[in-house]
């Protein structure tokens, strides 16, 4: 799923508003299906602007689980168009945001992240099988966009994703560290 995604997505997608610990994920009228993408956060603490990838570590403040909520239809509607397809991905609420991690308190390249729907396991992975790890994302990002303290990235998504429903709970986390439910 990683490298499909990698192959046709070459933009930076920005979230206009996110949503916290037990907020509701809005569904649009614009879709009609809606899938998660469980992926870590990573929360800039200092200002990023072609910072080469030995020092973009030390521009981060911390971290968060996160769900990339895609309304799949739209995705693929755009993609059959030949349109950007970014809007399906940056609906209000569709990124859902679990308590922040202050660095120190996470290995990033050794994160066992969790998703689970209506207490169902979907996602279980770890962040070394990453197809890009976090130093690596936040470089080529901060090459063309810069990156200001509060901003948060979010580093892909593993295999796993999936559809949800209206009333489903969807809950991410990382063992023993971080829960979130949405």
């Amino acid at each position: 799923h990683q490298q499909k995604l990698a192959d046709q997505q070459k933009e930076a997608v920005v979230s206009t508003q996110s949503t916290g610990d037990g907020g509701e994920i809005i569904f649009h009228d614009i879709s009609e299906n809606l899938h998660h993408e469980l992926e870590l956060g990573v929360v800039i603490g200092k200002k990023m602007s072609k910072v080469p990838k030995a020092e973009v570590m030390s521009h981060v403040a911390g971290y968060s689980v996160t769900i990339d909520v895609t309304c799949r239809d739209l995705q693929e509607k755009c993609k059959a168009e030949r349109k950007p397809w970014s809007i399906s991905k940056c609906l209000d609420t569709h990124c859902a945001v679990g308590e922040f991690i202050p660095a120190e308190k996470l290995k990033h390249n050794d994160v066992e992240m969790k998703l689970t729907v209506n207490g169902e396991l979907r996602q279980h992975v770890n962040t070394r099988e990453m197809l890009f790890d976090v130093p690596t994302l936040l470089e080529y990002v901060n090459r063309y966009i810069t990156l200001l303290p509060g901003d948060l990235v979010q580093t892909g998504t593993p295999e796993g994703v999936g559809p949800m429903e209206k009333g489903d709970k969807v809950t991410v986390s990382i063992p023993g560290v971080s829960e979130a439910s949405f």
